[in-house]
This record gives structure tokens, C-alpha cells and sequence, in this order.
């Protein structure tokens, strides 16, 4: 989203026309969830996806015609998958999707995107409410967008913001799914998740690869600047050369809910003084490489010196899902896995097959 976004914005300042088109509703099984969206330019270019197939292919020739044509009202568009929508190899999903086309061309719709840009940038996260069918007092189309305390800060008409959708907005400490309810869409963006990762190593450095291709915001720890650099970690965010202890110990007031921390350096008592001042910590997961003997081993000692059984208790050891996982980049796979499982689901249980579950409809 912040790559797309980064788009629309320059084409507001470049005054160039394109057409905003974002999936905001989606039923059943469907090749996009809600959130997934695609810019439409007047050549027939664009940025992002909706998923493919023969609805993007529509949404895209809609979009060219409301160009062509100079119009400037956003439109709900709404596709149910049967035979006319399967994928080009021949599947149907058999789902329900609401599409939101919108030509860039008012400002108060451009004031909306920029504000939009600057919180998902923000990473505290954000919630919009979009208008799935026209009401009394709201057309479709309209959005109404919230910062992350829920308060209200940019809009795309001059419609009072109805109470019922105050009252609906969810707290993203929950991480909430997208949903609609009574007619409106809520699309959350959910604070993005630090990681610390505690150890430059090869698997630190294999996982922070991972996981920022997966839009993790990485943060490395070592005591060794010839392993904790931008060479090793062009895509970090901070880089933390020193005395682990310390380090973690000055680190602790910013660790919070959105932070999961990593230990997994090149040797015992490195992971264990790590877990010391990690494990009675605000961070939301708290992992550590090692063996079950290793683990235990570290476990005695730590109760030994005061850190409750309940901290520990919390902590993610062995680390990574269970895939029989041998080398450096199967493990990095095995807990980049486990660190998205506990992001998106709350949990790193295994979950039943059967697809990817549809976000809730309330009524």
C-alpha cells in the first residue's frame, strides 16, 4: 500500500489523471481480499492489482471510460463470481467482491489520499469507512478516515459522519479484519509490526530479509559492527552496534505490543542475558533460536534470577514452525511463517485447511 500510495500522490502533484480502484468488500472465496487496490491511468497503464482475471479487466475498461469521458464520482462496482468472472485457466471462486472506482479529480478527495499516505507511512495504522450504497445522507463511494485513537481526520464529502460508524470503529491494538456493517466498509491498517531481531548473524540476517519483504520493520542488534551493517541489512531501519545487555536494557521503554523481538545470536549466554531483559518486556512475541535442551537449560537459570514463570511462559522456544526445516533459508522461512501466523491470526497454532477465511459481515 505504501508503494501505491506513494504513486497517487505523485500524480496529484503531477496533475495527472488516473483512477483510484480498491477492493473494500469481499464475500466468500474471492482472488483479493478487502484493501487490495490498483491505480488506472488514461493509457491503459496501471499500478498494483486486484487480482487478475476478467474483473480487473472490467474494473480497468470501467475506469478508461469514466477518463475518457471526465467524469468525477466514485462508483461501488459489485461482481459476483459465477461463470461470467473465473480466472482465465478456468476456476470460478464463487465469492462476491465490491470494487470502489475513484477519478482523482476533487480536491477534497486528494486532501483524503494525502492524509491516507502520511498515516499508513505513520505505521500506527488507520481505519477507513467507505460507503457501500447511498443512504439518506451518504453517497456511494464516500469515506470517512480515522487516525489510530479513532478520531476522525479527513473525509470525501460534506456529510456529517454518521454515529453508527463511530461507534463501529474497532480498536487496531485487536488487529482487526476488514468487515462491513449496515451498509459501510471498514478497511483497517493495522500498526506495523517492529521486529528485533537480536543477532546479525546468517539466520538474522535471512530473516530480516524475509520479513521485510512482508512488510516488517526491521531492527538489528549485535555486539559486532562487521555483522550489524547496511551491507548485511540494507533494509533496516535501525542498526544497533554494542553490549546486548545494555543495549536491550536502554531499548526496553519503546518496546511495545507492536514489537516482536528475535534472539537468536551465536551462542548461549548471548540468547540467555537477551531473553533476561526481553521476557518481562510490553513486546507483543518474544522468540528463541535453540534446542529443547538449550531452552530449558536458559529457563532454569532465568527463574533462578528472578524472572517470573509467566514471562517465560509467553516466550516462543523452539522458534519457527515445524516444516523439518535443516538449512539457513529453511529456518528463516520456518520463522518468518511463525512471526506472520501470530501477526495475522494471534496465533502460531495450526489452523484447519480450507482456504483463506473471508472477513466477518456483520449485519
Amino acid at each position: 500500500m505504501r508503494t501505491l500510495l506513494a504513486e497517487l500522490t505523485t500524480a496529484l502533484d503531477q496533475r495527472r489523471a488516473c483512477v483510484y480502484c480498491a477492493v473494500v468488500e469481499t464475500r466468500g472465496s474471492t482472488p483479493q481480499k478487502a484493501g487490495a487496490a490498483m491505480l488506472v491511468f488514461p493509457d491503459g497503464s496501471q499500478r498494483g492489482t486486484l487480482g487478475g482475471g476478467c474483473i480487473e479487466a472490467e474494473v480497468k475498461q470501467r475506469a478508461l471510460r469514466v477518463l475518457a469521458a471526465g467524469g468525477g464520482q466514485p462508483e461501488v462496482l459489485t461482481f459476483c463470481l459465477d461463470d461470467d468472472y473465473g480466472w482465465d485457466d478456468g476456476l470460478i471462486c464463487g465469492g462476491r467482491m465490491s470494487i470502489l472506482a475513484d477519478p482523482l479529480v476533487a480536491p477534497r478527495s486528494a486532501d483524503y489520499y494525502r492524509r491516507l499516505r502520511l498515516l499508513v507511512e505513520d505505521s500506527c495504522g488507520c481505519t477507513q469507512a467507505v460507503a457501500l450504497a447511498a443512504t439518506a445522507d451518504l453517497m456511494p463511494g464516500d469515506r470517512f478516515l480515522f487516525d489510530a485513537s479513532g478520531e476522525l481526520v479527513a473525509q470525501t464529502s460534506d456529510a456529517a459522519v454518521p454515529s453508527e460508524i463511530c461507534q463501529s470503529l474497532v480498536q487496531l491494538n485487536e488487529r482487526p479484519s476488514p468487515m462491513s456493517r449496515h451498509g459501510i466498509a471498514y478497511l483497517p491498517v493495522l500498526p506495523r509490526i517492529t521486529l528485533l531481531i537480536v543477532g546479525g548473524g546468517h539466520v538474522g540476517q535471512a530473516v530480516a530479509r524475509l520479513a521485510a519483504e512482508v512488510d516488517f520493520q526491521i531492527w538489528v542488534i549485535d555486539d559486532r559492527a562487521s555483522y550489524t551493517n547496511r551491507e548485511r541489512f540494507p533494509s533496516a531501519e535501525r542498526l544497533l552496534v554494542g553490549e546486548i545487555g545494555p543495549l536491550l536494557q536502554q531499548l526496553a521503554p519503546e518496546l511495545t505490543p507492536s514489537t516482536y523481538c528475535l534472539i537468536v545470536t551465536r551462542g548461549h549466554n548471548h540468547d540467555e542475558e537477551a531473553l533476561y531483559h526481553l521476557a518481562k518486556t510490553q513486546a507483543g512475541y518474544v522468540g528463541m533460536i535453540g534446542s529443547k535442551r538449550k531452552i530449558k537449560l536458559i529457563f532454569e537459570d532465568l527463574l533462578a534470577k528472578g524472572v517470573p514463570s509467566d514471562a517465560l511462559a509467553r516466550v516462543h522456544a523452539p522458534l519457527g514452525l515445524a516444516i523439518g526445516s535443516q538449512t539457513v533459508p529453511e529456518i528463516a522461512i520456518s520463522i518468518v511463517a511463525e512471526l506472520i501466523a501470530y501477526r495475522n491470526l494471534g496465533t502460531t497454532e495450526p489452523r484447519p485447511r480450507g482456504g483463506v477465511q473471508a472477513e466477518t459481515v456483520l449485519p
